[in-house]
């Protein structure tokens, strides 16, 4: 299996080809509730998350909500 190179939240990251944003993410965290993601710089809504397959290349940002005070 050919593997592609993503830009991750700033750092390559080496995924096998194929893979979707969802295992993308998945490598980041587990956690699903206030976690968006951006695929070269375009929101991804988490019902395309397992749909979404990612090319050699792309910009991914995932990005969780933190609370506090």
């Amino acid at each position: 299996m050919t593997d592609i190179t993503v830009r991750l939240n700033g750092s390559d990251r080496a995924l096998a080809a194929g893979s979707t944003v969802a295992a993308a993410v998945a490598t980041l965290t587990t956690t699903r509730a206030g976690v968006a993601v951006a695929v070269d710089g375009v929101i991804v809504p988490r019902t395309q998350w397992p749909s979404t397959v990612l090319t050699d290349g792309a910009e991914v940002e995932v990005l969780t909500a933190v609370q506090g005070g």
